[in-house]
Formats: C-alpha cells, sequence, structure tokens
C-alpha cells in the first residue's frame, strides 16, 4: 500500500534567527510538499551578523529523536546539517545504519557568521563514518578543500574534489557547490556512478544568503523523499534555491539576509490572491454598469493589480483585464478575464507608484473631465497631475518611458507622497487621461464608484 505521506527529516542544529538550521529545513520541506519531522542536535545561538555560544544536546536525546520517528512514520530521506562533536556524529551514523536511511550530508563546519559548526577535531570523524553511507554528500568549496586536501580555483579542481569524495572516501555521490567558487557562473558539480554533471544558474547579485546551503540540501532531501532520482532532485532543489535567494527577506536583520523558501509557496497563493481579488473587483464593476459608463474614455477602461512589492519587477506581475472594459449601450462590459501581463499602461503606472508606497498596488483608467477632478477634491482625494508636454525628448524615445515618468512627477509635486487620482491634459494624439489609485482592485474600484455617483449628480441636474 502507498503511503499518503512522504517523511522527510533534518538532524540538526537551531539557528535562533530562523534563517538556516533546522528551521530553514522545515520551511523547504513544507514548501515542497513533504511532511517535516526533525531531530535536534544542538543549539547555535547567533543571528544575521554576530554569532554567540554552541549548546550541544546529549547523544541520547538524538538517537531517541529518530528512533520514535522512525518506528512510527518511516523517514523516506534525511539530511544532516550542524552535527558538531564526535558522540554527535558517531550517534547519529548509528541511526542511519540501524534504519537504511537515504541520507544527503551537509558537511557544515562554519556558518555565515564564522560559528563553528562542527568542533576542530571531529572532521576525521565525520568523513570516516558519515560519508561513507551517504546517498549524497553536498559540501560547498570550502568544505570540500578541507575534506579533500584539493585546492579548488577551477572547475576541473572541482570535479577532482568530488571524484575523491566518491571514490576514495565511500560516497555514493556528492555534488560540490560552486556558489564561492572563484568563476563567473554559480556551477555545481555533481558526481554519480562515474559521470560528471554540471548544474549551472546565473548569479543573483543582490540576493540573501544565509541559509543557502541548508535549504539547497533539504530541497534535495525534498524531492529524494518524493521519490525522484539524484540527478532530477538536483536538478529541482537548484530551480528552488534559485527562486529562495531571489525573493530572500531583503532588509530583515542587520546582517547577512535570509533566504525565503516559503516564497516557493506564497508567490503562487499571491497570484491567486491577485486574481481573486480582481474578479470581486469586476462583479463591483458589472454591478454598478449603468453608474460608470459615463466614465469610460476613448482607449477604454483598464483595471489592474500588481502582485505585492516583494513580488512585482515587471509587467507580468501586474494582472489587468485581457481586452479592457468597454461601454455596452448604457452600462459597461468586461470583455475578458483578469490575466498577469494584459496592461501595459496601468502596469507601468503601478509598478512606479509602488517604489514610493508599496501598498500602492491597483489602478484604473477613467476619461478626464474637470469636472470628475473638482468632485475627487471634494471627496477629499489626493491628487497630482502632470504635463505630457514636458516630457524630455530621450524619454520620449524610450519604448514604456512616459508613463513611469508621468507618474514619477505627479508623485513629486506631492513630496513623495501617492497621490489617489493622477491625471494628465494629453499631448499630440495622447486622450486627456485620469488614474485612480490604491491599494487594492476593490479599494480604486469603490474610489471610483464614489466618484461616478457625485458626478451622475452633474448629469441628473443637466
Amino acid at each position: 500500500m502507498q503511503k499518503p505521506y512522504r517523511v522527510a527529516m533534518t538532524i540538526a542544529g537551531l539557528d535562533p534567527d530562523g534563517g538556516a538550521g533546522i528551521i530553514a529545513d522545515i520551511k523547504t520541506f513544507t514548501a515542497l510538499g513533504v511532511y517535516a519531522t526533525a531531530a535536534l542536535t544542538c543549539v547555535a545561538v547567533q543571528n544575521t551578523y554576530e554569532s554567540g555560544k554552541v549548546y550541544e544536546l546529549p547523544s541520547i536525546a538524538i538517537e531517541e529523536q529518530i528512533d520514535f520517528i522512525a518506528r512510527d512514520m518511516g523517514i523516506d530521506a534525511a539530511k544532516t546539517g550542524m552535527l558538531y562533536s564526535n558522540e554527535i556524529i558517531e550517534t547519529v551514523a548509528r541511526c542511519i545504519k540501524r534504519y537504511n536511511l537515504k541520507v544527503v550530508i551537509d558537511p557544515v563546519i562554519k556558518g555565515k557568521v564564522g560559528i563553528e559548526l562542527l568542533k576542530s577535531g571531529s572532521l576525521k570523524t565525520l568523513i570516516e563514518m558519515l560519508i561513507p553511507l551517504a546517498t549524497l554528500v553536498t559540501p560547498n568549496v570550502k568544505e570540500a578543500e578541507l575534506i579533500t586536501g584539493i585546492k579548488i580555483s577551477s572547475l576541473e579542481d572541482m570535479k577532482r574534489a568530488a571524484k575523491y569524495i566518491v571514490d576514495e572516501l565511500g560516497a555514493r555521490a556528492t555534488i560540490i557547490k560552486g556558489g564561492h567558487a572563484p568563476i563567473r557562473e554559480a556551477i555545481d558539480i555533481l558526481y554519480k556512478d562515474g559521470v560528471f554533471t554540471e548544474f549551472k544558474a546565473s548569479r543573483i547579485e543582490d540576493g540573501c544568503l544565509h541559509g543557502v546551503g541548508c535549504s539547497f540540501s533539504a530541497a534535495i532531501t525534498a524531492f529524494l523523499a518524493l521519490g525522484k532520482s539524484v540527478r532530477e532532485s538536483i536538478a529541482l532543489a537548484k530551480e528552488f534555491i534559485t527562486h529562495a535567494i531571489k525573493y530572500g527577506f531583503k532588509g530583515l536583520g542587520k546582517g547577512v539576509c535570509p533566504v525565503s523558501p516559503e516564497s516557493w509557496l506564497e508567490i503562487d497563493a499571491e497570484k491567486y490572491r491577485t486574481l481573486n481579488e480582481l474578479w470581486r473587483a469586476i462583479e463591483l464593476l458589472e454591478s454598478n454598469g449603468e453608474l460608470l459608463a459615463s466614465l469610460i474614455p476613448e482607449v477604454q477602461m483598464n483595471l489592474v493589480m500588481a502582485l505585492p512589492k516583494k513580488y512585482a519587477h515587471d509587467l507580468n506581475n501586474v494582472a489587468g483585464i485581457l481586452g479592457r472594459i468597454v461601454r455596452y449601450g448604457n452600462k459597461i462590459k468586461v470583455v475578458g478575464p483578469p490575466v498577469f501581463g494584459a496592461s501595459k499602461h496601468l502596469a507601468r503606472a503601478v509598478l512606479k507608484a509602488m517604489e514610493y508606497n508599496p501598498q500602492i498596488r491597483a489602478a484604473m483608467n477613467i476619461k478626464y473631465d474637470p469636472k470628475i477632478i473638482d468632485i475627487a477634491k471634494q471627496l477629499g482625494l489626493k491628487i497630482s497631475s502632470y504635463d505630457r508636454r514636458k516630457e524630455p525628448p530621450h524619454i520620449k524615445k524610450l519604448e514604456g518611458a512616459s508613463i513611469p515618468w508621468g507618474i514619477q512627477e505627479a508623485i513629486k509635486k506631492l513630496k513623495g507622497q501617492v497621490p489617489d487620482v493622477i491625471y494628465h491634459l494629453g499631448d499630440w494624439g495622447k486622450e486627456p487621461m485620469i488614474n485612480v489609485l490604491g491599494t487594492s482592485a476593490l479599494d480604486v474600484v469603490r474610489k471610483v464608484i464614489r466618484i461616478a455617483k457625485e458626478y451622475s449628480k452633474n448629469f441628473s441636474n443637466g
């Protein structure tokens, strides 16, 4: 009978800041859909920029943690992180043999902020007792140098070291991580069954790196637990960790910012929430169709909403109405569904506004009428404008640069505050336009409905 859940275990230390160690591993397991279990070995007191003391758990406590999980749930794959001492290494090796565990050995020796994760005399024990049991060993370049005694300054050196760990030390496979290697690309070298495989990725210059090794080895472990091969697990883990580095917690802490394993799930959840918000806004628009029809400009109307600032990097991270919103008799009609990348103009406006206020994520365009500006003022909305006739020639020549320039000019007028309403009076071949901005699609639509209600009174009064 097939197991209903796949179980992965991390045998590692606690990093209190949550960026590395057992917490990072658990985040990674959860993000990748395996059930996370843990055997705590040590508490390594540190944060993102300074290191403290290490407190070691008794070996019997570590052994019992592994035993209790193995004989209850079973362990489909395990990984080791901080083991620290000869006693812990010997205990973990005994448990791996007892349960014939599929295990990824991450031979951590020193943390990002300098904390010692392995006692100086314990590397020999790790090499002799754990590496021969490894399904895969995942050292970085510095760790591989210490394990093999080979100085690494090129890809060929990485290959020699990887081959040594398998052929001489007895691991079934090893991948040497090239993040610290003096080469342009981030290249990892796998050696398995006599074959070298390169895994490449572009370096992310401003990415977060605290916990990168822990999360990478944990991701491999998760995919192994799901039944993937070693090569497939590494390829998938490489994609996962690149994402976690790119969307890490920039600005969190005073030192090296932590990777974000949870972003793997979070970005899809945010896409769902954004599209769901747009559908709710569409319902509100259509239920007020007669009221809003008079606000449709000649170029038609659209409504957009961006992903949260952390994930909003380009036009494809902003969802809008496919085919726009058009006048339909005396009502409006939403031509298509909300999809990402549907509106370039409004998307550019929102992305620029988000640079000044990350909470501003949505926008809608309506026709220009000086009466609408007066109404917006009466409603207490913040208003600004820009003059398209003053657009610099070099901006006009750049594809897609006009709208961000205009939004920036309007925000500058309010000393960096993002207004509710930004308008311009047009230019040669350009229709005058009003953009209404807000924190969400519903927020924007509600503002527009308030304007439309007052605007309709002007019509009824002649």
